[in-house]
């Protein structure tokens, strides 16, 4: 009814009676029923009319519930009746009935889908209810059954298990109790077996115990007595810290460390040391020098020992000065001379600590006497670096694969400098940038003069391998790898076990994964080890000789690394100058040294190499001292053979002369950091220059020589002479290449087959390999070239036939080589395709393509391009290339 009222609201009629059953007392105001509604709605109506109707009702009617309309409208009667009036009085009521009956039936009809789907929500509500009353009665139930089940018997176990839990606790608070009762023997026993740590762990352990039962009267002192075994601990561990000082045991003083962390009081264990440290130092060092200046004095005069130790080190001082400045080091080999040069290191550098002031002029004269020692022996280490290099085969030096420049004794200072027993002086500088002083250096153990570097007797150089390889396993695995029986070294057909451990040897690989493996790759049959002679170690060892020089008096730095540079310019020149300079090569211009090798060659040319020595070699000698540091230039010695095409022109030795000049090279990169950690910051430069521009150069030195090889391996002439022979002005298009091809792929399957056979003696590393292909290759394909360009007809099937020729070569060439692109390739290819150009391209690709040369230029003009371009043309075409060549001539 509210709804039927605010609709009435909303549409502009005033609100009726809420309970129009209020209105049955009057027949003409009742509610019509659904059959008048509908005839009520079924009526011609004016909204409007019927609007005006509904206005005209009094408010009074839309009035409460409790408002009687029977009374009101009889009290409204006049006193006098008129009939007429009553019944158009009571028409408009009806009238008005009928308006607003009309109204409700419309909103009444609107509202009944709403009202009968809101049944339907109610209907669903009760079932709903209906079905949780029934959930809600059997939950009721099992719960009444439940606790009918729910007796006293299961309530007495669960008393019992808690009795049961409160017993297990005291009877562990019992144990706990009767462990610290016996807590003093075992505190005793640990303090007997130096057990700081632990003693002390377990008194606090034992303290936070009795901390916990307190309660309990049996151990309601454990605490104090706990405190004064402490209190004992702390007693004995000043008397152990106090024999640490001559004594000392790394295992004794971590202990007696830890133990102090453990109370908390690790500054007074370092006050307490450094108390008992001084004690035990001036005890023992007044003691030595006293007994020194005793005997220098020739009686045992009670008066010293009233000195202090300050006069006492004063007269030591001038006795050792006066014995250093009246010295000749040169009269010291050079191990004696480095052992004498460090142990005055360490003098002066104990003298300088503890005083806190340096000797100028004893630094000075030692640094004199050190260079001009130091030269001299230098002059004598080229001079045997010489005679080394004139007289070396070139013959592989066998070292294990895991060879390092560290495992030789010369660098073994290099391992010492990491460790805390050796002295600053031989600590490179870039370690640390806090200087560490002697005292503090040897504050553990040992001094500072004992002998440090001399292990020779205690260690030894396991870097050399048996036979070529690092171990039997590998000496039969190169064996399996051998094509068949008759290949086999009768040194290497033996039973294969390993000496030291008596295994088996491992498992050969199979020929299949060899095969799998890269043509190019000539090293199947030889370990990964370095390729060095022992010219190369000899170098090497004088450089560590060198660095040690060098380390131990750090003011000489720069004139030693001068004279290391001076030791790979040499050995680098004598490389080029045996295996690489070729002056009939050079003209070519292809494949040889860069710009900055030439220079880097030069430079030791005019600063290094003597290049006008006598016959007379004791003037040679003093001529090449007049010179300063020049030295005569080497000469290969006559047993090494370079002209041999069954040897490849000698690339074995070529191979173990280039390659151990590299693995120089990179054992002085590996040294850099060390260098450059002692050079003075204003002689830098040189160091980066000597880097920058010698040593990265010497992997540069590989295509000069290898060009060699490769220039002589393939009869590259013979090739010229079978194209010469080949008729290419043909008529129809062939489809079978010319035998030059398989002449030239014969060649090179000959050349593979030499290059393995090489590899069987050295190893020949991937990059060697690929560059000897790459120059080969670029060679035959220049030959190509050139070939060509010496035809005198060619027709387009001719042509047609080059390409065929040099596709069949590339296609079997790759066959045989892992290079990829083939060098060179276009090179052929647009010289090729060239003779299918018009005049104008003609003509812009002559002067694009300035790498080919003025005849074949011209042949391609003359020959090729003869049938279809006029006289004029070619004219202009060869004018075009004389001016290209101009230039040149």
């Amino acid at each position: 009814m509210q709804k039927i009222k605010s609709l009435m609201t909303r549409q502009g009629l005033k609100s009726p009676p809420e309970n129009l059953s209020d209105l049955g007392a009057i027949e003409s105001l009742r509610v019509p029923g659904k059959e008048e509604f509908r005839e009520l709605r079924e009526q011609p109506s004016d909204p409007q009319a019927e609007q005006e109707l509904i206005n005209s009702i009094e408010q009074v009617y839309f009035s409460t519930d409790s408002f009687d309309i029977v009374k009101y409208e009889l009290e409204k009667l006049p006193p006098i009746l008129n009939l007429q009036e009553l019944e158009e009085y009571r028409d408009k009521l009806k009238q008005q009935q009928a308006a607003v009956s009309k109204k409700v039936a419309d909103l009444i009809l609107e509202k009944q889908p709403a009202y009968v789907k809101e049944l339907e929500r109610v209907t669903s509500l009760q079932t709903g209810l209906q079905l949780a009353a029934v959930i809600c009665t059997n939950g009721r139930r099992h719960l009444n059954i439940a606790k009918e089940g729910f007796t006293q018997a299961s309530l007495g176990l669960l008393a019992n298990q808690r009795k049961r839990q409160l017993l297990i606790g005291l009877l562990k608070s019992l144990r706990t109790i009767k462990t610290l009762q016996r807590t003093d023997v075992r505190l005793s026993e640990m303090l007997e077996e130096e057990d700081y740590p632990g003693a002390i762990q377990l008194c606090l352990e034992c303290q936070k115990a009795a901390s916990t039962f307190k309660h309990y009267s049996c151990i309601s002192e454990l605490n104090s007595k706990l405190q004064d075994t402490l209190e004992q601990i702390e007693e004995q561990l000043d008397v152990a810290l106090s024999k640490i000082c001559k004594n000392f045991d790394i295992n004794h003083y971590t202990k007696v460390q830890q133990a102090y962390r453990l109370l908390g009081k690790t500054q007074t264990a370092m006050d307490q040391l450094h108390m008992h440290f001084t004690q035990a130092i001036h005890n023992t060092v007044f003691q030595v020098v006293l007994g020194y200046v005793e005997l220098c004095s020739g009686n045992t005069d009670t008066k010293f020992q009233k000195l202090q130790y300050k006069d006492l080190c004063t007269d030591v001082q001038l006795k050792v000065k006066t014995y250093l400045l009246g010295t000749d080091l040169s009269i010291f080999k050079y191990d004696d001379f480095i052992f004498v040069l460090d142990i005055i290191s360490r003098l002066m550098q104990v003298g300088e600590e503890f005083c806190g002031s340096k000797s100028e002029v004893l630094q000075e004269s030692i640094r004199k006497q050190s260079v001009n020692y130091f030269k001299n022996y230098h002059r004598t280490r080229l001079d045997e670096l010489r005679m080394f290099l004139e007289n070396e085969t070139w013959e592989l030096c066998p070292v294990k694969s895991n060879f390092s420049i560290l495992q030789l004794h010369e660098f073994k200072f290099m391992e010492q400098s990491r460790s805390p027993s050796v002295s600053p002086s031989k600590q490179p500088a870039s370690t640390s940038s806090k200087t560490v002083t002697l005292f503090e250096q040897y504050c553990s153990d040992g001094n500072p003069f004992e002998i440090q570097a001399n292990h020779k007797d205690e260690e030894t150089e396991d870097v050399l391998a048996s036979n070529g390889y690092e171990s039997d396993e590998q000496e039969k695995s190169a064996y399996q790898e051998y094509d068949s029986d008759s290949d086999v070294p009768e040194e290497l057909k033996r039973d294969y076990v390993d000496e030291q451990t008596g295994d088996a040897p491992v498992k050969s690989v199979s020929r299949e994964t060899l095969k799998s493996r890269k043509k190019s790759d000539y090293s199947l049959n030889k370990v990964n080890a370095p390729i060095l002679t022992n010219t190369t170690l000899n170098v090497i060892r004088l450089v560590g000789k060198y660095m040690q020089m060098m380390n131990i008096l750090k003011p000489i730095a720069f004139d030693v690394i001068h004279f290391m540079s001076q030791l790979f310019d040499y050995y680098l020149y004598a490389i080029y100058t045996f295996f690489g300079r070729n002056d009939s090569l050079e003209s070519t211009g292809l494949g040889l040294s860069s710009s900055r090798l030439r220079t880097t060659l030069n430079r030791i040319q005019e600063s290094l190499i003597d290049m006008e020595v006598s016959a007379d070699p004791t003037a040679t000698l003093t001529a090449a001292e007049e010179r300063k540091e020049k030295v005569p230039s080497p000469h290969l010695s006559h047993l090494v053979v370079l002209t041999s095409g069954d040897t490849l022109y000698g690339l074995a030795e070529r191979v173990v002369a280039t390659e151990s000049l590299v693995f120089l090279a990179e054992q002085f990169e590996f040294l850099q950091p060390h260098l450059d950690a002692v050079m003075p910051a204003v002689k830098k430069p040189f160091l980066q220059q000597f880097y920058s521009q010698t040593v990265s150069t010497a992997s540069e030195l590989r295509k000069p020589i290898y060009w060699i090889v490769a220039g002589k391996a393939i009869d590259y002439e013979q090739m010229l002479l079978l194209m010469a022979n080949v008729k290419w002005d043909v008529k129809e298009i062939m489809s079978q290449h010319n035998i030059y091809v398989d002449a030239l792929l014969k060649e090179f399957e000959q050349f593979n087959r030499r290059l393995n056979e090489v590899s069987k003696r050295v190893r020949i590393p991937l990059p060697v390999s690929n560059i000897l292909w790459e120059h080969c290759i670029r060679l035959a394909n220049r030959t190509i070239v050139e070939g060509y360009a010496n035809v005198k007809k060619c027709s387009n099937e001719g042509r047609a036939l080059m390409q065929l020729d040099f596709q069949q070569f590339l296609m079997k060439l790759e066959k045989l080589t892992d290079i990829r692109p083939i060098p060179d390739k276009e090179f052929v290819e647009t010289y090729i395709k060239a003779y299918y150009l018009t005049e104008n391209d003609m003509e812009r690709w002559i002067k694009e393509h300035r790498e080919y040369s003025t005849k074949q230029l011209t042949n391609l003009v003359n020959v090729c391009l003869g049938s279809h371009i006029n006289k004029k043309a070619r004219q202009k075409l060869l004018a075009a290339i004389d001016d290209i060549d101009r230039p040149k001539r």
